[in-house]
């Protein structure tokens, strides 16, 4: 009886060591079926973004070439969507009425960073119309592009200077008024003047 009770102990202690090992295997192949989806997928995820950063790069050189051939042709405009002051406050505003625009001889200076004042321009800020004088433009050896004008109105007179980033249509501009001390800065994208929606109020 007793040889039979230890026989029989021994094949349940036998079965059970199998199963153990059946099902160690099984998570084991189970961990590395997830591995080799996990690589499979984060690779998948690599290859989705170097694409979508080779198209990001694509747009912005292609915008780039656009802005600086609208530059260059005195046609763009600055659309801005934040504005500083001196005193070094900085708000976001709206991008279609603030705003540099340059047509020809021709030039306009929004700064309507007010959505709920009307402003001497009807659109919570100042709107400024003149002629340019004294354009220049200048691109230095890391490809920095510089356009600088004198905008002579009826309301002010200032000198704007905007600085083009490399590779990109984003661009700083800094407006010295010439009658004060109040420097502003916008900054924003530079489009070709026909494809912009500025909406410009009354100049002084």
């Amino acid at each position: 009886m007793d040889k039979l009770l230890i026989m029989t102990l021994s094949v349940i202690v036998a079965g059970l060591s199998v199963t153990a090992h059946d099902v160690a295997a099984q998570n084991s192949s189970d961990r590395a079926a997830r591995m080799d989806k996990w690589h499979q997928e984060m690779a998948e995820f690599r290859a989705r973004s170097e694409h979508d950063r080779q198209l990001a790069a694509l747009a912005d050189s292609l915008a780039y070439v656009q802005a600086a051939a609208a530059v260059r042709n005195q046609d763009f405009v600055l659309e801005a969507d934040n504005v500083s002051f001196k005193n070094g406050m900085t708000t976001f505003v709206n991008s279609s009425t603030n705003f540099i625009s340059v047509k020809g001889n021709r030039a306009v200076v929004q700064i309507s960073p007010s959505n709920f004042a009307s402003g001497p321009n009807g659109l919570g800020g100042v709107t400024v119309d003149g002629m340019i004088t004294g354009q220049k433009i200048m691109t230095d050896k890391k490809g920095r592009t510089t356009f600088s004008m004198n905008v002579m109105g009826i309301g002010i007179n200032a000198e704007v200077e905007i600085y083009m980033t490399p590779g990109t249509n984003r661009a700083t501009a800094t407006v010295y008024p010439n009658f004060n001390s109040n420097t502003v800065w916008l900054d924003g994208t530079i489009v070709p003047y026909d494809s912009s929606d500025v909406i410009e109020g009354s100049s002084l």
